[in-house]
């Protein structure tokens, strides 16, 4: 698996995804503000590998000064504008959580506080490694062999810190001996899974078509597959999931011709403080990224364009939620009181 992003010679490298499939680059991050322009911009995306790089954002918040007095109160200044790249991936805001927690346990002497926070930053890696892991095999329980699984925009190695979860599901289902292939959707508007899903499951070594996001309910009729599995970006606590733009069409169609269909996300996804989807705040994207095709306008000058980021599958469309800890099955209020 190539890195999606790594800690290297006092400075962060996160893999540039705008550019894959055609160019492997990485861009050097040396301050907070950088870290956060390359979220912001989607260099690094999906919420875990998000959640990540703003850890790691905040490690470098805390060497951009030399004064000891003013460190602590860079390294807030550096979370609250990581905090504001992008408001709906909960892991994001999670990161930073324990962050701040690790600010606050260094006490008034912050001469320890940047190996603290590179250290902190560098758990909450190597934990999501491990988690994605073993999402992996409570996932691949669900998995038929053979299977034909259909997902929509990109929950692998490049969402996270390593493995994945959708597609880390369908890695360990793979590794352990079964015969599995992918549809991928391409994924409106920056064709998450028709540029990464595609190249990852490539690279992988597991089969894998591109369909267009119109065109899976045309596949789910022709029984063309058995189960969906997507990532999600944030989980309120009755189990509606916010999932890149599109999903919740995809789960109504899955509901319609009764193909499974699960979320495979880790247990930092879910915000328990919201009750309800509706509450989930929704990102909305700049609109040229849908103006504009290969640099030329596509849309007449003029026309208003609606771009969320986001939509929010209700529950009740939901088969399992596929967790570290294990499967949520409904009624999930109550599964999701209990793996916490």
């Amino acid at each position: 698996m190539v890195l999606t992003l790594e800690w290297k010679n006092g400075g962060l490298l996160l893999l540039d995804q705008r550019l894959l499939p055609n160019q492997v680059s990485y861009r050097e991050c040396r301050t907070w503000a950088e870290v956060a322009d390359a979220i912001r911009e989607m260099v690094v995306r999906g919420a875990p590998a998000i959640g990540i790089a703003a850890a790691f954002g905040v490690a470098l918040a805390a060497g951009e000064t030399g004064d000891h007095g003013r460190m602590v109160s860079e390294i807030r200044r550096a979370i609250a504008g990581l905090r504001s790249t992008r408001p709906t991936a909960r892991n994001l805001f999670w990161a930073l959580e324990r962050m701040e927690k690790t600010v606050s346990s260094a006490g008034s002497d912050p001469t320890g506080l940047p190996r603290l926070l590179l250290s902190e930053a560098r758990n909450i890696l190597a934990e999501d490694i491990e988690i994605n892991r073993r999402i992996g095999e409570f996932g691949n329980e669900v998995v038929p062999d053979p299977a034909r699984i259909l997902t929509h925009c990109n929950a692998g190695a490049l969402a996270t810190g390593g493995f994945g979860t959708a597609l880390g599901v369908i890695r360990a289902a793979a590794a352990s001996g079964k015969k599995v292939s992918v549809i991928a959707d391409e994924t409106r508007p920056l064709f998450q899974g028709a540029r990464l899903t595609a190249w990852e499951m490539r690279e992988a070594g597991i089969p894998v078509k591109v369909i267009t996001d119109g065109a899976a309910g045309f596949f789910l009729a022709r029984k063309e597959a058995d189960l969906i599995i997507v990532g999600a970006d944030r989980i309120s606590a009755n189990g509606d999931t916010a999932n890149k733009i599109g999903t919740y069409s995809l789960a109504i169609l899955a509901q319609a011709h009764q193909v499974p269909f699960y979320v495979a996300a880790p247990t930092s996804t879910i915000d328990l403080s919201l009750a309800r989807g509706d509450l989930i705040p929704i990102e909305e994207r700049p609109a040229e990224e849908v103006e504009t095709w290969a640099g030329e306008r596509i849309v007449p000058t003029g026309v208003p364009v609606g771009n969320p980021a986001f939509d929010v599958t209700p529950a009740r469309l939901i088969t399992a939620i596929i967790t570290e800890r294990g499967l949520v099955r409904p009624p999930f209020e109550e599964g999701i009181r209990r793996i916490f």
